[in-house]
């Protein structure tokens, strides 16, 4: 599965060796978004927990590709 997940403010390229195998886009409204393969639905909840570690407001995370 492929999930988008949009956070309130930019975070940095450098942050994708800490998400692992995530896509980074800089949006030109002042968010993020991250596309994520993700596994399971443990391994979204990983990536959950380090967005909210962050402390960055989440506006979304949604399923894009069915398995």
């Amino acid at each position: 599965m492929v999930y988008q997940i949009r956070l309130k403010g930019h975070l940095g390229p450098k942050w994708a060796d800490w998400f692992g195998d995530v896509t980074i886009t800089l949006e030109d409204d002042g968010e993020t978004l991250l596309t994520c393969p993700v596994v399971d639905q443990a391994a979204l909840h990983g990536l959950l927990r380090k967005i909210r570690d962050l402390g960055m407001p989440l506006i979304f995370a949604i399923r894009v590709k069915p398995p």
